[in-house]
């Protein structure tokens, strides 16, 4: 009987015979490798790199992860807009946006565990704001997210250059722009249709879409949201992305300033100086992210963020300790006097629809933030 309450402590799941169970974990554990013990040398080396410099890299290489993907999906739909496959066959709206949103998941999956994941300036602005992320940080930050960006656009052109060549020469014997919507330079950044020219319409545009991905990143980010948790938390934001890149791309949006100026950079390198006067919209497309993001975080900090029930989660402490805590319980009527503390932010948080046990990759990397 011992013996069989064993084999049931092992037994991870009820679907499996108990001896196809152990069979199967005596087969995989027959061909693990065993890990490779760590050298001291090794823990040196991590030990003396700067940590600015692991920051830095991370911030790069997850925006490139975000950007590559999705300008590569752009770069094949439109230099096969006359393939006689068809432009189908290449790509549409609906894959460019599935390349960034599992981009923009693979970016925090891959580098927010050193960086924190921010991957964009307006994000990284809004951290300093109103979850004390420090204010000397955010320029290297935003340099790092802009650098990793003009990297994946010089690396596309490279990868991509005899047919961007080949069709930079067919624009230009039609007598056609090579800074335009669908030309040329549009697979790296955001330019207006040839009928938008109504700046303050593509002002609001952007203002709109921005936001809204805003408030989705504030709320996945939410260490109180019952609905979210470290796993979910990268392709919800990837979703939110594409989501607005289904509904507005046609429109033309730009959505993260990092992600427009270092590829317009690449642009003007390429295609001229026109990159950044086509139409005045340039400063739309890579300005107007940040208050936009600025918004949607106030909007959700002012309106919707629960402190209490973060607190009653352990991820926060009252700034007067626990002290100012229970006064401020006390005198909303959420802890009467003879009822523990404890009790009562629980209580709080579970008649705010949080659960225990759910937070969110940013909150597992506060410390590194702050550090």
């Amino acid at each position: 009987m011992a013996n069989s309450a064993n084999d049931m402590s092992r037994l991870h799941t009820n679907d499996l015979e108990l001896g196809a169970t152990e069979a199967a974990q005596r087969h995989v554990s027959r061909h693990v490798v065993a890990s490779k013990p760590v050298s001291q040398r090794k823990l040196d080396f991590e030990h003396a790199r700067p940590r600015w410099l692991r920051e830095c890299a991370a911030e790069a290489t997850g925006v490139f992860f975000y950007v590559f993907p999705g300008i590569a999906s752009i770069t094949s739909f439109t230099l096969n807009g006359t393939s006689p496959l068809g432009v189908t066959a290449f790509g549409s709206l609906f894959q460019i946006g599935w390349a960034f949103a599992i981009g923009i998941a693979f970016a925090i999956i891959t580098c927010a565990p050193t960086s924190g994941g921010h991957f964009n300036p307006a994000v990284t602005i809004c951290f300093a704001i109103y979850q004390g992320f420090p204010w000397r940080k955010v320029p290297y930050y935003i340099f790092s997210q802009i650098f990793g960006s003009f990297i994946a656009g010089m690396l596309l052109m490279g990868m991509y250059w005899e047919q961007i060549a080949a069709f930079k020469a067919e624009t230009l014997a039609a007598g056609k722009p090579l800074v335009a919507n669908g030309g040329p330079a549009s697979i790296l950044c955001t330019f207006p249709g040839e009928t938008q020219n109504n700046l303050g319409y593509l002002f609001f545009i952007e203002f709109f879409v921005d936001s809204f991905i805003g408030i989705v990143i504030w709320a996945s980010l939410d260490p109180a949201n019952p609905f979210m948790s470290p796993y979910s938390a990268p392709y919800t934001i990837g979703l939110a992305y594409a989501n607005m890149v289904w509904g507005f791309a046609g429109i033309s949006i730009s959505t993260n300033l990092a992600r427009d100026l270092g590829t317009r950079i690449v642009a003007a390198i390429f295609f001229g100086g026109e990159a950044f006067s086509y139409k005045h919209y340039s400063w739309i497309s890579i300005l107007v992210n940040v208050p936009a993001t600025i918004f949607a975080a106030g909007y959700y900090e002012l309106l919707m963020r629960d402190s209490v029930a973060v607190i009653g989660k352990g991820h926060a402490v009252h700034e007067s300790g626990e002290e100012g805590l229970k006064r401020h319980l006390t005198r909303t009527g959420a802890m009467p006097m003879e009822t523990g503390m404890t009790t009562a932010t629980q209580d709080t948080s579970k008649g705010n629809g949080s659960s225990d046990g759910d937070y969110t990759f940013t909150e597992r990397k506060k410390a590194d933030h702050i550090a």
